[in-house]
């Protein structure tokens, strides 16, 4: 369905990849695929859910963001200038010396980054930390958390998972961004992941899985999470580099070099999707 809110929601996910392809762009490149997967997730965030302070970051009644894939810091970063966390100028210095946006979220750094990540597998936990914590001092912050489906390999998520459901926390959010994909290959080639779903609600936790590509669903299904008997995970079935025209096309587009003009090809590529309705070529909004 399109109305105001989701033109609103889809406008800044469209804006987010293409500040995220220009930051990129004047590194040289970057992790461009698992960026594009993620936009539209931080679109919802960003654009309705959290609770937030572009002038006062540490504001301790915030909600917290802990992107456990810390190499998608492009997206995270394009996100939080254009919400106003620090100056759009600095989205083209990545990677470059004395930069306070290194390839991957870095909390010290970066103005409105939670945790620094990067290791994969562990800021899941730290997440799951978060909410204890938080419910233990009576606060009404909630905690999200975006992993990998790649990262997923890594066994000490599955031990956050399992903490998180005997301790019944209700106050996070976790979204696992299953665009199919990781650094070597397709996820079922590399080591088969089988029944995501029914592998997370082994471990005692509900589960939904939603177009993470989609904004209304998406937004959905995450104020749905926020009930005591909502979702505590939700998986994202997305497309690696979904939304870049160059990335799309490429099987090997973890990581890939490319160019300012690349980038501003892709970005016209971006907005005449958003005027018919689209995100990835054959994904279409009804």
């Amino acid at each position: 369905m399109v109305n105001s809110e989701n033109k609103r929601l889809r406008r800044l996910a469209a804006d987010i990849r293409i500040k995220s392809l220009e930051c990129m762009a004047a590194a040289g490149g970057g992790h461009v695929g698992g960026a594009m997967s993620i936009c539209d997730v931080l679109a919802v965030l960003y654009g309705k859910v959290m609770k937030y302070d572009p002038k006062n970051p540490r504001w301790e009644g915030r909600d917290r963001l802990v992107v456990s894939k810390g190499h998608s810091g492009p997206a995270v970063y394009a996100a939080l200038a254009l919400e106003g966390f620090f100056p759009m100028e600095w989205l083209g210095t990545l990677n470059k010396g004395g930069t306070d946006l290194p390839s991957h979220c870095d909390r010290v750094k970066t103005p409105g980054i939670d945790m620094s990540t990067g290791s994969l597998g562990q800021g899941v936990s730290v997440a799951c930390g978060m909410a204890a914590a938080l419910r233990k001092k009576g606060s009404a912050s909630r905690v999200y958390t975006i992993l990998g489906d790649g990262e997923l390999q890594e066994g000490q998520v599955w031990e956050a998972f399992q903490f998180l459901a005997h301790q019944k926390l209700d106050n996070i959010t976790v979204y696992i961004d299953n665009n199919k994909r990781q650094l070597d290959g397709l996820l079922e080639e590399v080591c088969n992941p089988f029944d995501l779903q029914k592998k997370v609600e082994g471990f005692g936790l509900k589960c939904t899985t939603v177009k993470g590509y989609d904004v209304d669903e998406v937004l959905k299904a995450t104020e749905e999470s926020m009930s005591e008997d909502g979702p505590r995970v939700i998986i994202l079935d997305t497309i690696k580099g979904i939304g870049c025209s160059f990335a799309e096309e490429t099987e090997a587009n973890h990581h890939m070099a490319f160019t300012k003009e690349d980038a501003a090809e892709a970005a016209d590529e971006i907005n005449r999707r958003f005027e018919a309705g689209i995100v990835g070529k054959e994904e279409i909004y009804e």
